[in-house]
Parts: structure tokens; sequence; C-alpha cells
């Protein structure tokens, strides 16, 4: 299920020479505007939204339709099944891997677009069993505090040790390897796709209309069929899985389960997924300033 579709763009001031990098908060139009940039210009679209990548979610994580799919070529999306692990550095690779063509990378997962346009430190992937030693350290009284005692001295310097999940992936890199996240980070290779190579435009919204937006798409989600996404996945529902972050997969199982109604179900999710625009603003506000802003469109 593609974002709502907004009023025809302006693709005159689209480059049609250079890769397309369309970033924006979740609602927010990039789906469609993507479509139609691939449409009139051609150039194959490359999802960059870390929850789009898993088989099980079309409707819950608004991946592009059948018919939008159809309409122009697509790659990395729903290609991942939930027994697997997925990283920032898996989806580089298979980016990179797709070079040689025009490529329309559309999304609102700020890591991805920032390891493509930046370059993503060669950090080894954190063994499970770290992972689940980490998380139960976390959880435990003053564990935010203790796992930045323990950081070395460098990396607690540059990352913001108020974050518990800056904090929690330091120490995680830093049990796992041995060397501290900083030292790892010294290391960044040249990014996958230069400035000089792409344009870069940022979706921006009013936070009232999109809220709205947000709201009137999750009830179309329900309408589409995302409970009986939820429905499917009950067997296998794990909440530390990366697939059950999916935005209202929680709050649609909770309701399965007989633990809310479905009204509350679907107002908690509308409230997460508005929650979840504001991180990705965040985001872009403080990592991606150097984009050409682009006014949101549409109803």
């Amino acid at each position: 299920m593609s974002d709502p579709a907004p009023s025809p763009p302006d693709l005159s001031r689209i480059d049609a020479t250079r890769h397309l990098l369309i970033a924006g908060p979740t609602a927010s139009g990039k789906s469609a505007l993507a479509l139609a940039v691939a449409r009139a210009q051609g150039g194959l679209i490359v999802n960059a939204d870390a929850l789009q990548v898993w088989s099980c979610w079309r409707v819950l994580t608004a991946r592009p339709s059948p018919r939008d799919e159809a309409a122009a070529p697509h790659a990395l999306y729903g290609h991942v099944t939930p027994n697997r692990d997925y990283s920032v550095g898996d989806w580089l690779r298979e980016v990179g891997a797709l070079r040689g063509q025009r490529l329309i990378v559309v999304g609102g997962t700020g890591l991805y677009l920032t390891a493509l346009t930046q370059g993503l430190a060669p950090v080894p992937p954190t063994p499970r069993a770290i992972r689940v030693q980490a998380d139960a350290r976390m959880a435990a009284p003053d564990g935010l505090a203790r796992m930045v005692a323990q950081l070395d001295a460098r990396t607690r310097d540059r990352i913001d040790i108020r974050n518990p999940a800056r904090v929690q992936r330091a120490w995680e890199v830093l049990r796992a390897t041995g060397r501290g996240l900083a030292d790892w980070q010294a290391e960044t290779p040249p990014p996958l796709i230069a400035p000089q190579d792409s344009q870069r435009v940022l979706i921006t919204a009013d936070r009232d209309w999109l809220a709205d937006r947000i709201a009137r798409r999750f009830r179309a989600m329900i309408a589409a069929g995302a409970l009986d996404e939820a429905r499917a996945m009950l067997p296998r529902w794990d909440p530390a899985r990366q697939w059950a972050r999916a935005i209202g997969a929680p709050e649609l199982i909770a309701h399965l389960r007989g633990q809310i109604d479905l009204a509350t179900a679907t107002e908690r999710a509308i409230i997460a997924t508005r929650q979840y625009a504001k991180m990705q603003r965040s985001w872009f506000r403080n990592r991606m300033r150097d984009w050409q802003p682009w006014p949101a469109q549409g109803d």
C-alpha cells in the first residue's frame, strides 16, 4: 500500500541525469513522488525504509502496491523473510549491486540514507548472544549509566550518552570486537553515492497536516488488510525480532490477543506513528541539513 497520492508534482526541478534520493517522514508522499519521477524520467525505485524490507508486511508498512510496482521497476521491497536478521550494511551491499543504472532511492530510514551518502563504518555484525546480554544490562537499574561507564573514552566523548540505543550499540561493538565504535568510524569508506552524483530532496510537511494523513492512512490500512497481516504473524510473534518493530504491529497483536479493542489499538498505533515521524524529523534536521527541501503535496 503506497502513500496517498499527492497532486502531480513539478518535476522540472528534478535532474534526470543523476541519481535521485528522496527522504521524508512517514506518510509525507515519498513513494508517490518516486513513482511520478520514475514514470516520467525513468529509473529504478530503491527502497530505503527499514520496515518495508520485510516480506510479512505489505499493507502495514505502506509498501508500494502491486499496481505501483507494475508501473515502474522497484527493488529491495519485501525481500527479507522474518527468520533473518538484516542490517544497514546488508542494505548498502544490495544497493551497491544495483549501480550501473539511475537509482531513485526513497525512504524514511535516516540511518540508511546517511550511510548511503556519507559512508558506513565497517563494523562487524553483533552476535545475538551479546545483543541479548546488552538488552538485559540496559533493562537493569542504572543500566544506561553503567553502560556509559564501560565505554572507551573516545566513543563516550562522541556519542549522545543520554540516548539508550546509541549507548547500547556502542557497548555491543566494544564487547563484540574489542575496539571502540569511534575507532571503527574513523575507518569509514567513501560514500556509495557521492554528493555530486545525486540530487537529494527532503520532503517537508506541516505537522498538523502530516498528523491528519497519518491517522487517515492507518485507518485505510486496517480496511486494506493490515489486521490480517498481523493475524498471520501472531503464531510467530516475538517483540525482540526486527520485523516485529513495524509501526502498529504491537498494537494489532495486542488486539488479536484480546488485550485491547480494535479502536484502542488503532488510536495507539496512530500515536506511535506520529511519534515515529517526530523522530524522523529530528534525524533529518540534525543529520541531513544540506538536502534540498521539497514541500509535501496532496490533500
